[in-house]
């Protein structure tokens, strides 16, 4: 069906305020993003369109760091991601193995971490440095770095197009090419735009990029809702009887992965709002429906109450970006020139993937990186690259990288690996295999 189309008039979009660096995004890649870009120098202003920071990582109730080592008891991400692990730790927050039980294949360990949520995967089971933490914490860390690192915030501002200069339109009709000069938001009181030198993409959904013509790949999924129940009356009891949730860092209190069990008819584009409604109201009555499933079945749900059903719906993939290079599944364990961060698989022992600079890079816009869950890489090494860890790792390389370029004066393609390597292993981030 050919949709009717209106025709605007030309309208004057008011400037809000000028930076060197807009992170668009506040989820766990864009705070990384936006703390690193201030710690490196650069004016940097963080963009979120709704309330509160951390995206699936806090409003998602996605509450599990998977994973922070490589499978074999190494560590391969750290970093900003170390960072609030431990501010959220330090106020009794998170639960994590100690190292000395990284990679431990002890069944009786196996089975205490499974039941936080921490153990995944098929055999052989190794202990991993995964963090299960509440998210209230973990809201009260990235707000206290992203003030603490100087950054500008601003939320409640939906992100709508890149406003560029010197692009060109391709054979097929799209605008391609040139550079971002202001992004376009749409708040209350209408619509506004925002200066910038250098733009960090990290709305998930690769909203920015591909509002630019940027090459991209789009993927259906399956949605759910997390959510969590309290007044549990005997957690372990509960899970003895092979309950599919996990416990909390709050007596009583478990949390449900994907709505427990049960899926939606279909997959859906996460970028459609007719098929996001369709999600949001069926994962709802699916959440509903497994709630008084517990009550009625389950002795020690009796009396539990619903604490929170999460408040982004579960999409973990939609948009990818095809940058300047895509990390395929046969880079498996493959260093580059111009890796920025590492990455384990979450459900898979020793494997290693080296995400390269150039995963963040588009090639049609010269200012544009991109960070999170939307970087370039294939279907199958985003399931290693989407979780929060990574997203938090490459966040933080493309915050040092477009604070960098706008120090240097250089598109963030020109910028130097080695320069961009170094600073991130200054700050404490994991750019190399450990030995």
């Amino acid at each position: 069906m050919t949709r009717p189309f209106l025709e605007e008039p030309a309208r004057r979009t008011p400037v809000h305020a000028e930076t060197e660096v807009l992170v668009v995004g506040g989820g766990a890649a864009g705070v990384a993003a936006a703390v690193a870009a201030a710690r490196t120098g650069a004016d940097t202003l963080l963009v979120e369109r709704t309330g509160q920071l951390g995206g699936l990582a806090t409003g998602g109730l996605i509450i599990l760091l998977l994973t922070l080592d490589d499978g074999d008891g190494r560590q391969v991400v750290r970093g900003l991601c170390q960072e609030v692990t431990e501010r959220v730790a330090a106020r009794g927050a998170a639960f994590f193995p100690p190292r000395g039980e990284w990679g431990s294949e002890a069944p009786d360990l196996l089975e205490h971490y499974r039941r936080w949520g921490l153990v995944w995967g098929s055999m052989p089971l190794r202990v991993r440095y995964s963090v299960a933490y509440e998210p209230e914490e973990l809201r009260l860390a990235l707000v206290e770095m992203v003030a603490g690192a100087g950054a500008r915030l601003l939320l409640h501002a939906w992100g709508c197009e890149p406003l560029l200069e010197g692009s060109r339109i391709d054979e097929s009709g799209r605008r391609v090419g040139g550079r971002v000069i202001a992004v376009t938001f749409q708040g209350k009181r209408g619509r506004f735009a925002v200066r910038a030198r250098v733009v960090v993409d990290a709305t998930g959904d690769g909203d920015l990029f591909a509002a630019a013509g940027c090459a991209h790949e789009t993927e259906r999924v399956l949605p759910w809702l997390w959510f969590r129940m309290g007044g549990v009356s005997d957690v372990e009891a509960a899970l003895d009887a092979g309950g599919w949730f996990f416990r909390t860092v709050n007596d009583g209190v478990v949390l449900f992965p994907w709505g427990a069990t049960d899926k939606i008819g279909r997959k859906i584009d996460a970028t459609d709002p007719e098929d996001l409604t369709f999600a949001e109201l069926e994962c709802r009555k699916l959440v509903m429906a497994e709630v008084d499933r517990l009550r009625a079945e389950v002795p020690e749900f009796r009396r539990a109450h619903v604490c929170e059903i999460a408040r982004q719906i579960g999409i973990t993939e939609s948009r990818r970006l095809i940058g300047t290079y895509i990390l395929r599944r046969d880079d498996l364990n493959r260093p580059f020139a111009d890796t920025i961060a590492l990455t384990g698989n979450w459900t898979k022992g020793g494997v290693v993937y080296h995400i390269p600079y150039r995963a963040l890079c588009t090639r049609e816009v010269e200012n544009l990186l991109v960070a999170g869950r939307c970087i370039s890489v294939d279907h199958r090494v985003h399931h290693a690259t989407k979780e929060i860890p990574a997203c938090m790792a490459t966040g933080e390389a493309a915050g040092v990288a477009a604070a960098l370029a706008v120090q240097g004066g250089v598109a963030p393609g020109a910028l130097a690996a080695s320069v961009l390597r170094d600073r991130l292993r200054a700050a404490g981030a994991i750019v190399d295999l450990p030995t």
